[in-house]
């Protein structure tokens, strides 16, 4: 156990009590990316659902959380910051040291007045003067995939010539703990990804971004996934479509004898040209093909990637949407605060759905009923990618996904009568 183990224990318990989600002990891997888009909608940063799992001990991690993680998660939880809340919560009296220190402040603070001017005056004779702030004009930062499909190493090329510090770092997408540090003078670094997806990769010298750029990884048609942590194993597009996109058997039978939940995926995320986030018409067969044990809320995500943020449509049975969530770009609902209850449907048998956005508002059909309409501010720029996601795993017969601003139709599959 770490150092301050004990006051984040008491943090993580404090979040636990103001969600009102059960047991931590029972949360399972869809609750975690749940929390992760609150948190992101509350503090305006993302810490990845690995990152919480760490936390809550999850995953098996010795390491303390970052400061980062640890403002985030207190401010989370309605502090300031982890030091606000370590003086409000700790709660301890004051050593005696502490007490007769208090008592002597007066003396301290003018003993250290003379000390800083003794200290500034010795420095300015010496002419001591700090780094030149970096210029980022003068500052390179490039990157490409090395081959194609999944997973896929990336070779980012940096030149920082001028540049002092010994705190260069890469941070190959939103998740702050996937960083690579550099040394002095290194100008080529690799990293790793195992999901296709439309990445912002930033360069940072002493925690402040000075280059950041796009980094597009493509699927090469369609991608199924089982997804375990941290790597996923990999279905190609020949091995998931046979007359509807779906697992084999075999994929089923570890479901079935998976004792912790699992997810499963479908990736599309190519050039769909210049598909608009915010007026489009995404429409899709699909059903629930595993909802035994784990699985029997049968939850599943329709998830529309975009160049600039995504949205996040989750569905379960009707019994289960206190724990769904809907993200829109910038906007999160939460099923806990608020009625999802039109996204509570079943997917025994297919069902027709419809997700259409005009000038940012989405509306959700099955079947051209509508079951939820919300707006939202942000748009999430051209259409990158499409992801269904599935405790459990699903099947899809049909996807078609339409420009309205120029009824432009860029993906029209029916699986059922492909040759």
């Amino acid at each position: 156990m770490y150092q301050d183990y004990k006051l984040v224990q008491q943090c993580l318990r404090v979040i636990e009590k103001q969600l009102g989600w059960g047991d931590a002990a029972q949360w399972h891997n869809d609750v975690y990316l749940e929390l992760s888009e609150k948190i992101h909608k509350s503090t305006q940063v993302l810490l990845s659902p690995t990152t919480l799992k760490r936390v809550w001990g999850r995953v098996n991690y010795s390491s303390a959380p970052s400061i980062t993680t640890l403002n985030t998660l207190s401010k989370f939880a309605g502090y300031e910051n982890w030091r606000d809340f370590k003086n409000k919560a700790g709660g301890k009296k004051p050593s005696k040291i502490a007490q007769k220190i208090s008592s002597n402040l007066g003396v301290i603070m003018l003993s250290a007045s003379l000390m800083t001017i003794v200290f500034i005056s010795f420095y300015s004779l010496k002419g001591v003067q700090n780094n030149p702030p970096v210029d980022p004009s003068k500052v390179s930062f490039s990157s490409k995939p090395i081959t194609k499909g999944l997973p896929n190493s990336v070779i980012f090329d940096v030149d920082l010539e001028g540049v002092k510090s010994d705190s260069i770092h890469i941070q190959q997408y939103w998740d702050e703990t996937k960083t690579i540090l550099l040394k002095p003078g290194q100008k080529q670094a690799t990293g790793l990804y195992y999901y296709p997806g439309y990445y912002r990769a930033k360069l940072l010298v002493d925690g402040k971004i000075i280059k950041e750029h796009d980094l597009f990884i493509k699927s090469e048609g369609w991608l199924g996934t089982l997804d375990y942590t941290p790597v996923p194993k990999y279905f190609s597009e020949e091995n998931v479509l046979h007359g509807e996109m779906s697992f084999s058997p075999s994929v089923i039978d570890i479901l079935d004898q998976s004792k912790e939940p699992l997810q499963t995926a479908f990736h599309l995320v190519s050039d769909f040209g210049k598909a608009s986030g915010d007026n489009f018409r995404f429409q899709t067969t699909v059903k629930s093909i595993y909802n035994d044990k784990w699985a029997v809320c049968q939850k599943m995500a329709i998830l529309i990637l975009g160049t600039k943020s995504a949205l996040i449509v989750n569905f379960s049975i009707p019994g289960c949407v206190s724990d769904l969530g809907l993200m829109l770009s910038n906007v999160y609902l939460s099923g806990k605060e608020h009625d999802l209850s039109g996204l509570g449907i079943e997917f025994f048998d297919y069902r027709d759905l419809k997700i259409e956005v005009v000038d940012k508002k989405l509306t959700v059909y099955a079947e051209d009923t509508e079951l939820i309409s919300e707006s939202f501010t942000e748009t999430i720029g051209e259409i990158v990618g499409i992801r269904y996601r599935f405790l459990g795993a699903g099947s899809v017969a049909k996807v078609k996904l339409t420009d309205l601003n120029e009824e432009t139709v860029f993906l029209d599959n029916d699986f059922r009568n492909m040759d």
